[in-house]
């Protein structure tokens, strides 16, 4: 019985964030700071999730570009 579940048709249910632009401009830069400070030693899963959520943002910027 908690109270945390989420129930159908509520705002959260399966639905992506809506993020603008510059939200996007903002995580990219945050993502890529935090993969240039990576030690040597952080797992390769890690290392490669985190390059296809770079890769995915900037493909996403990229038409805004133009």
């Amino acid at each position: 019985m908690s109270g945390f579940r989420s129930h159908d048709g509520q705002q959260s249910d399966r639905q992506p964030i809506k993020r603008t632009d510059a939200d996007k401009r903002r995580l990219l830069q945050r993502l890529k700071d935090e993969q240039a400070s990576f030690k040597p030693w952080v797992a390769e899963p890690i290392k490669t999730a985190l390059a296809k959520r770079i890769a995915e943002l900037e493909a996403d910027l990229a038409p805004a570009r133009r």
